[in-house]
């Protein structure tokens, strides 16, 4: 028994006035959709949220057209310092609602409010502070100061206001006016999102916010008026959409799937190791694009390393989503609820050894346990698919060689960890690693001025940083 009894602290929803049905924004103002509508619920209850509208070919079409009339008459003859004060406003009023802002991510998407509240708000505010401060500073940039026209964003469900402003930020600082889709399962951050253009007096059809499904998406990356792809999703889609713009003039950048290795020496700092291999696969429910799902770990620290991992994962307060407390949130859907248990089963099926935290799952909502598979093989689906889930894969290695061949033995490139105290094997190491982000002594780290994206089936461009502004002007190779 432990010393302090456990006492929760739920947040409370007050701070958020859900609407029954939301609309589509378009040109500065919500309509109603073409399209049916469907539900948003929240996936640690299964309580309807609300009802949103559902866009389609027409829909993106009138909201295309809005964002290239206001590309041409208003945002991208603008000056940049004039760009500027808007991005500043929004990152203001992002902060000033950030209570609001977190609680509604936490019921859309089943995250614990701890991470929507401390990472992924003041860190959507910090994109729009930090490409503000681009907006008139272009011709530094090295990619020219011509935005590209009308940018079509379609983003997932993980992270949905933070991969909104990810994309947003530097499209809007370059010039650019953008239609976006936000997931199916997440829509009503970005719907907030657009009353926050309303309330910064963002001009009409800058933003256009187009809710629906795969449809929808198609129609945004299909249409011809469209001049930048962006997507972040699973490889399959990444895939469909290349596909879809190949023989166009049409710029695109992909982010999609990976399977990290989180590579653990000898010599790592223990304790911290175990941390950061916690935070790298079960923050946010290891929805997480670049979580470490594969661990590495050398052969005569595996025992170690496993017994304390186990006694952490032990401690992960799994449950209510709005409470303060909660380490381990909701999975995010019944559909992606259904994927990890299918994968998990695989894992087993294939001879590795499972092993669940001890924890009690609720009775309604979308739940998985934190689990750790040992006794796993390169060929095993668990070590080669992504499961986007709590699901920590165990592999040993003996020399660095064997580690980064084992690291790199997957079609993802996406990021990576190395934990060790010698600085020299770091370089050494991440010389070698095909991953686009490499983390040493840490793992999930994030900074608008740091540039992230992957390699091979990760998909290509970059996001963040001076090269995130790349693929929003002519002059960039994205």
């Amino acid at each position: 028994m432990s010393i302090f009894e456990y006492a929760p602290a739920p947040e409370s929803r007050a701070v958020v006035d859900i609407k029954e049905s939301y609309g589509l924004f378009v040109n500065g103002e919500f309509t109603s959709g073409a399209g049916t509508a469907f539900k948003t619920v929240n996936p640690a209850t299964e309580e309807v949220l609300a009802e949103v509208a559902e866009a389609d070919a027409s829909d993106v079409d009138r909201a295309v057209k809005a964002a290239r009339k206001a590309y041409d008459k208003i945002w991208g003859p603008m000056p940049g310092r004039e760009r500027a004060k808007y991005l500043y406003r929004i990152a203001r009023i992002i902060q000033e609602r950030s209570r609001e802002l977190a609680v509604l991510e936490t019921l859309d998407n089943g995250k614990p409010i701890k991470e929507a509240r401390d990472v992924d708000v003041p860190t959507v505010a910090a994109h729009f502070f930090y490409y503000a401060g681009w907006a008139d500073k272009l011709e530094h940039s090295g990619y020219g100061t011509t935005p590209l026209g009308v940018a079509g964003q379609v983003i997932p469900w993980n992270f949905p206001l933070l991969m909104l402003a990810w994309k947003v930020a530097p499209a809007l600082a370059c010039g650019n006016t953008v239609v976006l889709e936000p997931a199916e399962t997440t829509p009503l951050t970005a719907l907030l999102f657009a009353e926050i253009c309303q309330q910064a007096d963002l001009p009409p059809g800058v933003v256009n916010i187009l809710t629906g499904a795969g449809e929808t998406g198609r129609a945004i990356v299909e249409h011809p008026g469209v001049d930048k792809v962006a997507f972040t999703g699973s490889t399959d889609v990444g895939k469909a959409i290349a596909r879809a713009v190949a023989g166009t003039d049409k710029k695109v950048t992909l982010e999609l799937g990976g399977k990290a290795a989180n590579i653990v020496f000898d010599d790592a700092p223990m304790d911290q190791a175990v941390e950061g291999i916690v935070n790298g696969i079960f923050f946010n429910q290891g929805h997480v694009c670049c979580a470490g799902s594969r661990l590495l770990v050398q052969e005569s620290v595996a025992d170690e390393v496993l017994e304390r991992l186990k006694r952490r994962m032990a401690t992960l307060r799994l449950g209510d989503p709005l409470d303060k407390n909660t380490d381990v949130g909701a999975i995010n859907s019944a559909a992606q609820l259904a994927r990890i248990r299918e994968l998990s089963e695989a894992g087993e099926a294939e001879g590795a050894e499972r092993w669940s935290a001890p924890c009690e799952l609720p009775t309604s909502g979308y739940w998985f346990a934190p689990t750790l598979f040992t006794g796993v093989s390169q060929a095993h689906r668990i070590a080669r698919e992504e499961i986007f889930g709590p699901v920590l894969s165990v592999l040993t290695f003996r020399t660095p060689s064997e580690a980064v061949e084992k690291a790199n033995n997957t079609p993802y490139g996406l990021s990576a960890g190395i934990w060790t105290e010698k600085g020299s094997r770091i370089l050494d190491v991440a010389g070698k690693l095909r991953a686009g982000v490499v983390w040493a002594n840490t793992f999930n780290k994030f900074d608008p001025p740091s540039p992230f994206g992957g390699y091979k089936e990760s998909g290509y461009g970059r996001e963040g940083g001076r090269h995130g502004l790349a693929a929003y002007l002519q002059g960039g190779q994205a």
